[in-house]
């Protein structure tokens, strides 16, 4: 059952979810994006935005996708869902490719989230919106192939029957 941990706002009742209906011995595998500065393309466009708009920068990128990265909360986590077994968190690093800056830009800046967060703090709307990303493109970067290094953790956790202190303590109201 694989899973991207950074669309759960509750991590631990999702990952509580998860476990209830994985078979016994199921494998629940996810990843979660390390920390932004870890991933070129987001914290360039990041970088750029916060320099655009200085007193009200967009920050989903930083804080979603890239927020959920120290390996303790996960582990954390895992124990409050249910999961028993001690995760095998690994780190992957590779380089991500674009044709040019304007993809991975227009990719972040239009076909995420991070767009709606923009245009609700009244930062950019409609055409604007694209125009103002074309003038961060051509200050960053020429039109030219790029590439920038990218990092995410994976976890495969095994649903092995027992139930972690963490969930026997939630289930019997003795944890807030």
């Amino acid at each position: 059952m694989p899973v991207r941990s950074h669309v759960f706002p509750e991590k631990r009742v999702a990952y509580s979810e998860v476990r209830r209906v994985l078979r016994l011995g199921g494998i629940f595998i996810f990843n979660a994006w390390d920390r932004i500065e870890e991933n070129e393309f987001a914290d360039t466009v990041t970088t750029a935005l916060e320099a655009l708009f200085p007193h009200d920068p967009p920050r989903f990128l930083a804080r979603t996708p890239h927020g959920y990265h120290d390996v303790e909360t996960i582990e954390r986590d895992l124990a409050a869902g249910g999961f028993t077994a001690s995760p095998e968190i690994t780190t992957l690093a590779s380089r991500s490719h674009a044709a040019s800056c304007d993809h991975p830009a227009i990719a972040y800046c239009e076909g995420t989230p991070l767009r709606n967060e923009i245009e609700a703090a009244r930062i950019l709307t409609g055409e604007r919106n694209h125009g103002r990303c074309g003038s961060y493109r051509a200050s960053v970067c020429a039109a030219a192939p790029v590439d920038g290094k990218i990092k995410h953790m994976s976890s495969p956790s095994r649903n092995d029957g027992r139930r972690s202190r963490q969930m026997r303590e939630l289930q019997s109201g003795t944890q807030c």
